[in-house]
């Protein structure tokens, strides 16, 4: 008598080879292009995290170097994003409700930390803030430096995310109804009332995604920082630095294990982007 064979139901990876296999063409190279140019990477780190070993690993990225160069990335970048997201928003209602001479001009300049090379910007930055530059040389007098320290990474990361917030909030406004706004003031609200009640919300959403996208930016910038700080561990040594001073002494373990972990937060960042657009969807 014979035994029928009972069929076994394909693996997750020969049923998704066979997706891939059958899938549009314009679906097969969309993958193709991220298995090159970002999967691959992303495993090709992990992979070289993963040899250094767990208790390597921990030692290397609790190091206190690397803490500080963790504080001063993170709350620096955190400050900066902040930071435009009140100034950020306060550009992006000029831009949009007030007519004024070079309108265009200013709109545009807006984009150019987008276009200008960061090793440009951070010498630009370097040459202005600096004891003897335009704005130096007049906080200089109170003790305040700037370029070459911790002051100066924040100043590199606020130029190089203010973008960020601009471009995402100019949109939001310039849809929203000034109708409402009028009806409001017709009810009696005071302009703050307004503001806080009819404007804010709408564009809560839109603000918090600016801040988010330019905290990323500024968690993962280097060309800018590494001009116009002075780049000394604990002090205003930010980690993409400490990652080239790794490479340099060619301890190419030490400067994975400080990728990853950046890798990993630039992940939670991202994570909590999507949540934040996902919010906003929902609040539309």
């Amino acid at each position: 008598m014979a035994i029928s064979s009972v069929p076994q139901k394909p693996t997750f990876g020969k049923a998704f080879l066979r997706q891939i296999i059958h899938a549009p063409w314009t679906w097969r190279i969309m993958i193709g292009y991220l298995a090159v140019m970002l999967i691959l990477p992303v495993l090709a780190m992990l992979t070289k995290a993963s040899a250094v070993g767990p208790a390597k690993f921990w030692q290397i990225a609790t190091s206190p170097t690397a803490l500080s160069a963790y504080d001063v990335t993170f709350t620096t970048s955190f400050i900066a994003a902040a930071f435009n997201g009140v100034f950020g928003t306060l550009i992006a209602w000029v831009l949009v409700r007030e007519d004024f001479p070079l309108k265009r001009f200013i709109d545009a300049s807006v984009d150019l930390p987008f276009a200008l090379p960061t090793s440009v910007a951070g010498l630009t930055l370097a040459t202005v803030y600096s004891q003897n530059g335009w704005v130096g040389s007049l906080v200089a007098p109170f003790g305040i430096k700037i370029a070459f320290t911790r002051i100066g990474v924040g100043v590199a990361m606020t130029f190089i995310s203010l973008p960020f917030v601009i471009r995402t909030v100019q949109p939001v406004l310039a849809e929203l109804e000034q109708d409402i706004e009028e009806a409001a003031w017709c009810l009696g609200a005071s302009p703050w009332q307004t503001f806080r009640h009819v404007i804010f919300p709408p564009l809560l959403p839109a603000i918090l995604t600016g801040v988010a996208l330019g905290f990323s930016r500024a968690v993962g910038e280097y060309g800018s920082t590494v001009i116009i700080a002075s780049n000394t561990p604990f002090k205003d040594l930010i980690a993409p630095v400490l990652i080239f001073q790794r490479l340099e002494q060619y301890d190419y373990s030490g400067a994975t294990v400080v990728g990853m972990v950046l890798l990993i937060i630039s992940l939670v960042a991202l994570i909590g982007i999507n949540l934040l657009q996902a919010w906003a969807r929902r609040y539309d």
